[in-house]
């Protein structure tokens, strides 16, 4: 199992220095990636940057660890300048981005953004097909009901093609989210208790094996918070999303209220007392 950290933007409170050197920390650590959430428009919820920039100054000061935009609300966002964007994060990066894609449930924010809000489903799958040709086209013929490209492609290619893309995924989440991840995606965030777990991995194999995909082929990926009212559970938490088979988990020091500078000294606290995995 891949061990990475969230990088805990509205605690480090625009302190580019602060966030610099906690991914610096994370990959000296030898954790495997970092992850990023997103937030355009959203009043009183904190200091959060766009994340696709923010990597790309993360990426500048790292050389091994994955960056994980984790979820880019993708239906709001132009599709083949979002291509051109993480193509070029994955160019700057020497290949080392993992897409997080979501369709978000702020209808505000897709307002604010010139979106339409009611289609995002259908729109993000029909974005999924666009990427994925144009991370591995030179020339892209698509045409489809809300993207066109025609005899075009993106210069230069991104290092992967394509670049992975991986899908959050709620316990109460619509059917057609599991045949979206079981179908398109490479991997899955899972926002689900260990409980409900299961199931929501049984529904997402059927759909890969419906399209002739191999399910032990999907990633998947839980987070653990190590500071906050469950900070005791973290550890076993862990071991028992390991044994559950996932591939990826994310370890939190957001959320708990330490202060700023206590972020880097808790995640090498929280490194040095990891399990066996």
């Amino acid at each position: 199992m891949r061990i990475g950290v969230s990088l805990p933007v509205r605690e480090l409170q625009n302190d580019i220095g602060a966030l610099k050197a906690f991914a610096q920390a994370a990959e000296e650590l030898g954790l495997s990636h970092l992850r990023v959430p997103d937030q355009v428009i959203r009043p009183g919820e904190g200091e959060l940057h766009e994340p696709l920039t923010m990597l790309a100054l993360i990426a500048g000061v790292t050389d091994k660890i994955e960056l994980v935009p984790s979820c880019i609300m993708l239906p709001s966002r132009q599709t083949v300048l979002v291509a051109k964007q993480v193509a070029t994060l994955d160019v700057l990066s020497g290949g080392r981005v993992r897409f997080g894609i979501g369709i978000g449930k702020n209808e505000a924010e897709y307002a604010a953004l010139g979106a339409d809000f009611h289609t995002r489903g259908a729109r993000c799958e029909e974005q999924m097909e666009l990427l994925r040709q144009l991370w591995t086209q030179e020339s892209v013929d698509f045409q489809g009901k809300w993207d066109q490209v025609s005899g075009a492609g993106l210069a230069p290619l991104p290092i992967q093609r394509p670049i992975p893309m991986w899908i959050g995924a709620a316990a109460n989440m619509i059917p057609r989210i599991r045949r979206r991840i079981g179908r398109q995606a490479d991997g899955w965030f899972v926002l689900a208790s260990p409980e409900e777990f299961p199931a929501i991995r049984d529904d997402i194999y059927r759909e890969a094996e419906a399209a002739g995909r191999d399910p032990a082929a999907l990633g998947m990926e839980a987070g653990v918070a190590v500071v906050g009212p469950r900070e005791q559970e973290w550890k076993s938490r862990l071991s028992g999303w390991r044994d559950m088979g996932l591939t990826h988990l994310c370890l939190r020091t957001l959320g708990g209220g330490i202060a700023p500078e206590a972020h880097i000294t808790r995640l090498q606290q929280a490194v040095a007392e990891l399990p066996s995995i």
